[in-house]
């Protein structure tokens, strides 16, 4: 399989003392919901499980005298193997020792590659969420393959109703918090992505079988998801371009209901779309008759915007 280098014009850009680096890109791997969610270490190494309490025990009351049967509740078993994320990278030396010292030299420059690497892999994972194994089929399972989830009529999920093929999109309501029963990230190991102090010098070939020395950079560490209960997450699905069939509060209110009182979600999570499709949809009230502004929040739900949830989706169907 090919593989995209850097180049020696990427490095004459860094040494130019007329180039502030200040961080500007035009890629778009921002993880906020990632950053949202609370994490756990796994149970077993690369491997989690944890009991999940999935009937209610029957109690009640009872006349004096009189005997009552009280029948304890049930709990499931859920285990699942955790997916190795691995931004790891190298560089031939030649390039990585041509930037000055004015510019950090050959750390700063692996610091900055490593940085852009860790920034890719946590996005790559905030995607996984919520598509699983359709963003990267050697990652762990998503939300959209989830029974309660998968439908546009199954137990969690909201129905926009829009029908054009492929333009489909979602907005996902998540319900997160330190007790570890409920929707998280979970690490293998020690919880950490590991990245280490110094990069390893080591040998690679070229195309021909040429060998040349290349500054490595090993990263990675195990990650899953763990939904700890059907309502730990909901999802308005459907959404698309057509008239009337975008975001409004209506929706969000739809959903919301489908939470328990004690329950409510922590955070909404949309795109760019979404959020203009809400903020179009309102009337502005004020005197000035100024737009409505972009919305930050429903019904105290924050909402958390990212470009890892795509306007692309297939449009959901009944459950066959």
């Amino acid at each position: 399989m090919s593989e995209t280098l850097g180049t020696l014009a990427h490095v004459l850009l860094i040494g130019d003392r007329n180039l502030v680096d200040a961080g500007c890109t035009e890629v778009l791997n921002d993880s906020p919901v990632l950053r949202a969610l609370y994490a756990t270490t796994a149970s077993h190494g690369n491997k989690h499980q944890y009991l999940k309490e999935d009937g209610a025990p029957t109690v009640g009351f009872r006349p004096v005298n009189t005997g009552r049967t009280n029948v304890a509740g049930t709990d499931v078993e859920v285990n699942f193997d955790l997916k190795y994320l691995d931004p790891s990278w190298d560089i031939d030396v030649a390039i990585a020792d041509a930037v000055p010292a004015s510019k950090g030299g050959a750390v700063g420059y692996l610091d900055r590659g490593s940085k852009r690497n860790i920034r890719q892999a946590l996005f790559g994972a905030e995607k996984q969420f919520f598509y699983g194994t359709g963003n990267d089929s050697d990652g762990f399972v998503g939300l959209n393959v989830a029974t309660t989830l998968r439908y546009k009529d199954s137990l969690m999920v909201v129905d926009a109703t829009g029908s054009t093929a492929n333009t489909g999109s979602s907005v996902w309501f998540m319900r997160t918090d330190d007790t570890e029963t409920e929707a998280m990230v979970v690490l293998g190991g020690t919880g950490n992505i590991s990245v280490p102090e110094e990069a390893l010098i080591i040998q690679k070939v070229d195309g021909s079988g040429k060998p040349y020395a290349a500054y490595f950079v090993p990263m990675g560490g195990y990650m899953g998801l763990q939904v700890g209960s059907k309502y730990s997450i909901g999802r308005i699905c459907n959404l698309t371009a057509q008239a009337g069939k975008g975001l409004t509060d209506a929706l969000i209110y739809q959903m919301l209901a489908k939470f328990p009182a004690s329950r409510r979600p922590t955070f909404m999570a949309m795109n760019m779309r979404s959020l203009e499709q809400l903020r179009s949809s309102r009337t502005a009230t004020n005197s000035t008759g100024a737009p409505a502004p972009l919305p930050t929040e429903v019904a105290n739900v924050p909402i958390i915007v990212t470009d890892s949830i795509v306007s692309t989706e297939p449009i959901l169907t009944a459950t066959p």
